[in-house]
């Protein structure tokens, strides 16, 4: 079946990097946080608050509008971000969603049910939300996305070892998709100081590696998520590793520096 060019979005393809200059876009990009600490059918998630807390302020400090819910069913997180996808985002340069929750592999826990986090994403692609078409759509997840625990590798520390970011090609582009683990794998989260991945996201994007390319940014994550590991008191679940797990179709390099440029 042929296309017209009509009915094909055509975005600037001048620059290697995503305009995020202010003059193009006054309004500031929102970042939506979805927090889920308690369930139905499961258990509590202590520590998740402190996440929420440290990444609402993390955000507002990079130039985001923040927006946070607490404990969605799966319906209200569906209701939430069609709500959002439906907002007219031409004064925004981007958006960024972060889902604080229980999961498994590829699916997101509302506090009644799972949804495949593919679904919710799904509202931001070109023809559900062309306002953000061409813009940079990036999701945090912080879950479980299996029962497997990392049991880790002893290496030759003399040995140049390389925390490789994992890439997945999803459907629509320009979308990054960030997870606290691999597929599979369990994720770890302190009751007291919050979960692995979150702890090394905020702590990277604190410093003055902020001024570096996302992907980049995030093998730095990567890398301090890697170095982690648990102490309990069961055999079954001490000394467990874990890495985050990088999934990107951006098309453009993306600086957050630059949301900032002219503040």
């Amino acid at each position: 079946m042929d296309i017209y060019d009509e009915e094909l979005m055509h975005v600037d393809t001048s620059s290697p990097a995503y305009d995020l200059d202010k003059e193009h876009f006054p309004e500031p990009s929102l970042c939506v946080i979805i927090n889920n600490k308690n369930f139905v059918y499961h258990n509590e998630r202590r520590g998740t608050d402190v996440d929420a807390d440290s990444l609402c302020r993390c955000f507002t400090v990079l130039g985001f509008q923040v927006e946070v819910k607490c404990d969605q069913t799966h319906k209200q997180m569906i209701d939430l971000l069609r709500d959002v996808s439906k907002q007219d985002h031409s004064k925004r340069a981007c958006f960024v969603c972060i889902l604080l929750s229980h999961g498994d592999n590829g699916k997101i826990n509302g506090t009644d049910g799972e949804i495949e986090i593919q679904y919710l994403s799904g509202m931001f692609c070109g023809m559900q939300c062309p306002s953000l078409a061409g813009k940079p759509k990036l999701f945090f997840i912080q879950a479980c996305q299996g029962m497997m625990f990392d049991n880790g590798v002893e290496v030759d520390s003399s040995l140049e070892t390389d925390l490789l970011a994992q890439y997945v090609i999803p459907v629509e582009a320009d979308f990054l998709y960030c997870h606290s683990t691999v597929p599979g794998y369990y994720s770890w989260r302190n009751m007291e100081c919050g979960s692995w991945f979150v702890q090394s996201l905020i702590q990277v994007l604190s410093s003055p590696a902020i001024d570096m390319e996302l992907i980049k940014i995030l093998t730095r994550v990567n890398f301090k998520v890697a170095n982690f590991e648990s102490a309990t008191r069961c055999e079954g679940t001490n000394k467990k590793k874990q890495v985050s797990c990088i999934m990107s179709k951006l098309t453009k390099e993306f600086f957050f520096k630059h949301l900032k440029e002219l503040d």
